[in-house]
């Protein structure tokens, strides 16, 4: 794992006293989902485990298994999207991490409490139907984390 996604880690876990269960999935911004399965499936032999749309997020998702956690290819539906903004400035590579919690509304709030900066102060819906909040990179040395919780 990078210095940076450990560093930010840490933080979290001594300002804010989170449990992280684990890696729930690395998300990589792709332009085209399709072009970017020739590399992870056709090379790496990942096998997508399925496509999705989230529609109010303005993305196309592809989830890839690989051990206990996931690769989840994102791809833009709008160039207005957060996926077509964040390739436009960075490039297509590893746009976010995200850890899974047990109790989402419990963390958000303990993170708030504790001043920690958060783009989403409620849960939202994902892909694959979990519950999702993002913090931001100003808050996790740069790092875009994403929590997770699943049924």
């Amino acid at each position: 794992m990078n210095r940076a996604v450990i560093s930010a880690v840490q933080g979290l876990e001594r300002v804010a006293r989170v449990k992280l269960q684990k890696i729930d999935h690395i998300g990589i911004a792709v332009k085209s989902i399709d072009q970017a399965l020739s590399v992870y499936e056709g090379v790496l032999g990942l096998k997508p485990a399925g496509l999705e749309e989230v529609v109010d997020q303005k993305v196309r998702v592809a989830f890839l298994p690989l051990g206990d956690s996931e690769v989840e290819l994102l791809e833009s539906t709008s160039p207005d999207g957060a996926i077509a903004r964040y390739i436009e400035k960075n490039g297509e590579g590893v746009q976010h991490v995200a850890f899974r919690v047990d109790d989402l509304e419990a963390t958000l709030a303990r993170l708030k409490e504790r001043g920690v900066r958060l783009i989403d102060e409620k849960p939202r819906y994902g892909a694959g139907g979990a519950r999702i909040a993002f913090l931001h990179p100003k808050a996790t040395g740069g790092v875009l984390i994403e929590l997770c919780e699943r049924e």
